[in-house]
């Protein structure tokens, strides 16, 4: 347990050191699986729940079975993992940008009711600074301020069918809007590594792939030589 800590904070180190060069120098990377692997990695520490969910259900007292059943993700507060899938590239880089402003104002309001509040916000302002560039990167755009990094739009913002009657209602609603956080991360997570998978085989199975690989499998017929009457040279 104590090696997989330390292996999960060396890792959590490394992508905040890398988050802060992208936010300090607004540059985008040119490089597709390059890029591609910094979002499946930033999705991979954010869908986390000891970045977030864990602290706050220990610093606000919700360790029972009980109050762990009351502890979910309520519908609509995050795209479903079918949307997801289907969504088109851009659409599906846009659908994030959209959600992490959502991220960002519930991060805010719970500055109060978590340890490290700046971290999680920085690790989601990294993400969507790498969302921009990935976008830019797939529309080809020759803008030189299409490389300028953007803060996540602003989203839809989350309102209860009614406001919390108490401060107790309030805290469970937190904790299953964290634990739906954590959860549309790992279905980012799992959408972009299948982009990879997508490029990989579309790579092994191109058409021209297969032509050259005919060409060299195919061998010509030996020459039929026919054979000549007798008393004939042979043609």
């Amino acid at each position: 347990m104590r090696a997989q800590r330390m292996q999960r904070t060396l890792l959590s180190l490394v992508l905040r050191l890398l988050l802060l060069c992208t936010v300090a120098t607004g540059k985008c990377s040119g490089k597709y699986h390059e890029l591609l692997l910094q979002l499946q990695r930033q999705a991979d520490l954010m869908q986390d729940p000891s970045t977030l969910l864990d602290p706050y259900i220990r610093l606000q007292g919700l360790h029972s079975p009980v109050l762990q059943e009351h502890c979910r993700e309520r519908p609509g507060d995050f795209p479903s993992e079918d949307a997801l899938w289907r969504l088109s590239r851009q659409d599906f880089l846009q659908t994030l940008n959209t959600t992490l402003g959502l991220i960002l104002r519930m991060l805010s309001a719970l500055q109060q009711d978590l340890p490290e509040p700046t971290n999680a916000e920085m690790n989601v302002r990294g993400f969507g600074n790498n969302i921009h560039c990935m976008a830019q990167l797939l529309s080809g755009s020759s803008d030189p301020k299409a490389a300028e990094p953007t803060q996540p739009g602003p989203g839809p913002t989350p309102l209860p069918p009614t406001p919390p009657s108490s401060t107790f209602q309030r805290k469970l609603r937190n904790c299953g809007f964290l634990r739906g956080y954590h959860r549309f991360m790992r279905t980012a997570g799992q959408v972009l590594r299948g982009w990879g998978e997508r490029q990989g085989r579309s790579r092994r199975h191109s058409p021209c792939r297969a032509l050259k690989r005919g060409a060299r499998r195919t061998r010509p017929f030996p020459e039929v030589r026919r054979l000549a009457p007798r008393g004939q040279p042979p043609r």
